[in-house]
């Protein structure tokens, strides 16, 4: 039996940068994964979406080049090559975190990893074949995968996961998406990219739920713009797949036929069959109960990602991952969810950190509200990309920005200006004097806090 300082199941974002971390501050560590490296955010979410995402948004340009003085004829997407591409970042990628892997001294198994005990894992490998490791520590780090409903008969064929569909080998002509929230969203926008006709079944009154409500019906606004058709309170009571297509039949009696329809409706934890019952790790509805150091109630044992994180984000789970490994080799260090970035990739961006407006007014702040459109940015103007807003929400008495969301082309990137200034304790005040390069992007985001402060010098 192999022994290891610390013993890590699962190798997507949150177990291979703990890995990583723990190997760096010396630990011998030991990490388990059945499939790839890079777990779903690499091979089956982030990376390849956003390749996608790239691709659609090439496209419209392409298609919206003549408004610039650009000629171009016939655009046409070449779909094998569209996955070629996808399928050549996600190996470079996936290829990267396995060098980084033997570069730092992670010893490495393919298979399928439980709990035995407190300080014990069995691999299962893929020739049936089982490996013992013992470890001091050890790190669960199984993330989640996408959530099945019996209604929707999924077959990867007709009706898709957001892990089926990015395996399609013909691009459809239209695309049914049940479910309106982050995923639902940006791949109605990506497939309408690259030239689908899409329709999102929403059940709840609106799209992208957790977002603040002027940033979800400006959004909304823009993608029907685009021709995407959106149903909010459409409850899908029946599904019917035929050789022509799939059709979906709503509550009201209304039918909305399609070639393909995605399922985006969630996600569900991969907490089952990796032996937490053995161990006695203890699990609040499928998710591992865990502190802010990613401790789970058996001491040695801790949890990170999506298995047991409040967000489910890749960016999240790399930083509980950190955390996680500090602690395992010796540290007191607890995660700080207070500035944790979200991004929607849809057409435009959708970024934000901190409070939306009635989260804020619901814990008690008087607030005040700076917004800046993108159309009276210069850069945004010369681009072509004046849809959308920065928006900045304040405490009225202290000036302490509360939150940030950005509607608008590169919102994800911009946002991270914001994230550091919350986190460091900036003022709105700080944000508006702080000098902005011209012309850019990121003075919207001065604007909206120069508003917020005090009166925008750009704007009326």
């Amino acid at each position: 039996m192999s022994i290891f300082d610390v013993g890590i199941i699962g190798g997507g974002p949150g177990g291979y940068v703990a890995a990583i971390k723990a190997a760096q501050l010396g630990g011998n560590v030991c990490l388990i994964e059945k499939g790839e490296f890079g777990g779903t955010c690499l091979n089956r979410g982030c990376i390849p979406t956003k390749t996608l995402f790239a691709v659609a948004k090439f496209a419209t340009e392409a298609r919206e080049a003549s408004e610039f003085g650009v000629k171009i004829q016939g655009v046409e997407i070449d779909y094998p090559q569209v996955l070629a591409h996808k399928d050549a970042t996600v190996k470079r990628l996936t290829g990267g975190v396995a060098q980084l892997l033997e570069g730092n001294g992670v010893h490495t198994i393919n298979g399928l990893g439980r709990l035995t005990g407190r300080n014990a894992i069995e691999v299962t490998k893929a020739d049936g074949t089982k490996e013992q490791i013992s470890a001091k520590r050890i790190i669960i780090a199984t993330g989640s995968e996408p959530a099945n409903i019996p209604l929707f008969e999924i077959d990867e064929q007709r009706v898709l996961t957001t892990t089926g569909i990015l395996e399609l080998k013909a691009l459809p002509k239209s695309l049914t998406i049940i479910g309106g929230g982050v995923s639902g969203c940006e791949f109605a926008s990506i497939f309408n990219g690259l030239g689908c006709q899409v329709t999102v079944l929403e059940l709840l009154p609106t799209i992208l739920a957790t977002e603040d409500v002027q940033v979800v019906r400006q959004i909304r606004l823009f993608m029907k713009r685009k021709g995407i058709d959106i149903r909010t309170e459409a409850n899908v009571t029946q599904v019917d797949k035929s050789e022509a297509g799939v059709t979906a039949t709503l509550e009201s009696g209304e039918q909305i036929r399609a070639e393909k329809m995605l399922i985006s409706i969630g996600r569900s934890l991969n907490s089952e069959a990796i032996g937490l019952e053995r161990a006695g790790v203890r699990t609040e509805r499928g998710k591992i109960a865990v502190n802010d150091r990613m401790e789970t109630n058996v001491p040695d044992i801790y949890a990170v990602g999506d298995v047991a994180s409040r967000y489910l984000l890749a960016h999240v789970a790399s930083a509980e991952g950190i955390v996680a490994a500090q602690n395992c080799m010796g540290e007191n260090v607890e995660m700080d969810y207070g500035t944790v970035p979200w991004c929607v990739f849809t057409i435009p961006e959708i970024a934000r950190v901190g409070m939306t407006e009635d989260e804020a007014k619901a814990e008690g702040y008087e607030i005040k509200v700076g917004r800046f459109p993108y159309a009276a940015n210069g850069k945004a103007i010369g681009m072509r990309e004046t849809d959308g807003f920065a928006k900045v929400i304040a405490d009225q008495e202290s000036g302490d920005i509360l939150g940030v969301h950005i509607l608008g082309a590169h919102a994800s990137d911009l946002v991270h200006e914001a994230t550091v200034a919350i986190r460091l304790g900036a003022s709105v005040a700080d944000l508006a004097h702080t000098i902005h390069a011209h012309p850019t992007l990121g003075e919207v985001v001065m604007e909206s806090a120069e508003a917020a402060y005090d009166r925008a010098i750009h704007i009326m």
